[in-house]
């Protein structure tokens, strides 16, 4: 029986032994295991890490992504260290086995967003440690899974200029929030209000201009950081920030801390001065001036109107508009109201008359200011009545009349002298409209018939806008156009004239020619006798000797001295050499 049970022991014992990657440090330290595998040139998470490790350190390494099956099955991990490595990859539910992970650290790497699913699993997350990264983009829903058990997080030095603010109002554990050295420019009031275990805020080094008083830190005593501050304390940070100081920081300016290092960047006769140097009547604000506004509009029903407002003051106002009825105007479909005072109309009805409030706000007060706006009806052609102001369309359709050929008129506008393609339109001077600017004349035509009517355009003195009058319409159709033919006789004569005069040049050229020819002629037999009267003499020099004299006799009767018949040895024999005495 006892081989037997030592049989057993021998073979139980490999069974239950530990995994330990290759150059890492295991560390069996009962209940938890513990992986150490730093400065070990990783480039992904080893994959024979036991399952049962409690504590993962995978620090200074070179892992770039992270993958679901690097931690598969790991639900006893407790904490996590992936710091200075270069990830910048999460892969979708990487961290989904870890139900009882408590601490992950995930700074120093080249994470540039977090989404939804990149921390989906760790419900009992207590310690989230982001910084530096690149974080510019975190999805409202990242942190969802432990927004009741985080304690800690850090997002310092990134790149972030928004925050998920909604998201970071739910953290109602968390005891240190660290925002420091981003790019944040905007805290939302009262965001704050629900975190009442914060005892550390720490947004320096950001780019707030202002921060709005949050009920928590009016209600909780707030100190300095300091050693031995009691834990009810809560210790605000927002130095680094280019703080306007005026009014609306005048809460801040009354906290007791020993520590504080908040500096004014404007108005230029504060700037650079530490808050605690500088009284609080000189924390003022200006209340808000309007400059300039629209008085009064004039526009047609259906048109788009645009009501301008603009204002002054320290800190920046903002404007609202209220309607004539007293109603507080919104955003709709209809109505659009931007930051810079404007307001839009897209489609003015005759309801929207009256006089319209504009009010810009800011800490110090308000100021108004009426806008006027008159929506005139639009005009609706009746034809038992003179045509009023009204866009400039053709108000009725003239048709021609039943014999076709003559010209038929209407009120006051008559037609004349209608040729094949032009025709002469005459109306009455409109001297009792005033302001005529110009006639318009409009018309449809198919073929031959015409549909004509006259406009005088002029200014309405009543809206203000440019209207357009109907002085009267007529209907005519031109003549045909028949293309004129030329007689017989003017063809026959041109075609003649032609022939003749082309004869007359061919003439002309072929008795030239006959001059040419005849000379050439007599040139050619001139010089054949001339070339007859030439004798042939043939003379060579023999430079060979000084003062020799070649002299050439006459060739034998019976041969020619000609170039092309001459041989070297006939000019032998016909060489006579003289000499002379030196």
């Amino acid at each position: 029986m006892e081989r037997v049970f030592m049989c057993l022991a021998l073979f139980v014992l490999p069974a239950t032994a530990m995994l330990c990657p290759k150059r890492c440090t295991c560390q069996n330290l009962l209940p938890s295991y513990t992986v150490l595998c730093a400065k070990t040139g990783l480039l992904f998470v080893p994959p024979n890490i036991d399952r049962q490790t409690a504590e993962l350190r995978l620090m200074d390494n070179y892992i770039t992504t992270l993958r679901h099956r690097d931690f598969a099955n790991m639900s006893s991990l407790i904490h996590l260290t992936l710091s200075r490595n270069t990830i910048s990859l999460i892969l979708p539910y990487a961290f989904a086995d870890l139900q009882d992970l408590h601490a992950l650290h995930l700074d120093a790497n080249r994470l540039t967003m977090l989404d939804d699913t990149h921390l989906q699993g760790l419900v009992n997350l207590r310690h989230l440690i982001l910084a530096n990264n690149q974080l510019h983009s975190i999805s409202d829903g990242a942190f969802q899974d432990f927004l009741e058990t985080l304690e800690d997080l850090d997002l310092s030095y990134n790149n972030l200029v928004d925050m998920p603010w909604d998201t970071i109002g739910l953290l109602v554990s968390v005891n240190t929030l660290s925002l420091d050295h981003n790019l944040i420019e905007f805290v939302p009031e009262g965001i704050f209000s629900n975190l009442h275990k914060l005892a550390r805020l720490d947004m320096t080094s950001n780019k707030l201009k202002k921060i709005p008083p949050d009920p928590l830190f009016l209600r909780i005593p707030v100190y300095a950081k300091m050693k031995g501050s009691p834990l009810t304390a809560l210790v605000l940070s927002f130095g680094g920030n280019p703080l306007h100081c005026n009014c609306e920081l005048v809460w801040l300016r009354r906290l007791t801390r020993e520590d504080d290092l908040e500096t004014c960047a404007s108005p230029k006769e504060l700037a650079g001065k530490y808050f605690w140097t500088i009284r609080e009547e000189e924390f003022v604000c200006e209340p808000p001036m309007i400059t300039r506004h629209t008085s009064k509009m004039f526009v047609m029903e259906g048109q788009e109107v645009s009501l301008r407002c603009r204002s002054v003051g320290d800190p920046e106002p903002t404007t609202h508009w209220v309607s004539p009825d007293g109603k507080l105007i919104s955003n709709t479909s209809r109505t659009t109201s931007y930051e810079n005072g404007s307001l839009d109309i897209l489609t003015a009805s005759v309801k929207d008359s009256g006089v319209f409030t504009c009010i810009a706000s800011n800490a110090a007060g308000e100021a108004t200011a009426p806008v006027e706006l008159v929506v005139n009806p639009s005009p609706h052609y009746d034809p038992k009545m003179e045509p009023e102001p009204g866009p400039s369309d053709m108000p009725t359709s003239i048709k021609s009349n039943s014999s076709g050929g003559q010209p038929r008129t209407e009120h006051r506008v008559s037609v004349s002298e209608i040729t094949a393609t032009s025709a002469t339109i005459r109306w009455p001077s409109q001297s009792h409209i005033p302001g005529i600017r110009m006639y318009q004349i409009q018309y449809n035509t198919s073929s031959r018939d015409y549909e004509l009517c006259v406009l005088a355009v002029y200014d309405d003195g009543i809206t203000a806008l440019t209207a357009t009058r109907l002085v009267g319409c007529v209907a005519f159709s031109t003549e045909r156009d028949f293309h004129h033919c030329r007689s017989l006789h003017d063809q026959f004569l041109g075609g003649t004239m032609i022939i003749v005069i082309g004869g007359i040049i061919v003439a002309s050229v072929l008795v030239f020619i006959f001059i040419l020819l005849m000379k050439y002629k007599l040139h050619s037999q001139h010089y054949k006798q001339k070339a007859a009267r030439v004798s042939n003499v043939c003379s060579q020099t023999n430079g060979s000797q000084q003062g020799a004299a070649l002299v050439v006799g006459p060739p034998p009767r019976s041969s020619s001295c000609s170039g092309a018949n001459l041989t070297m040895l006939q000019m032998v024999r016909h060489l006579v050499f003289v000499s002379t005495a030196s």
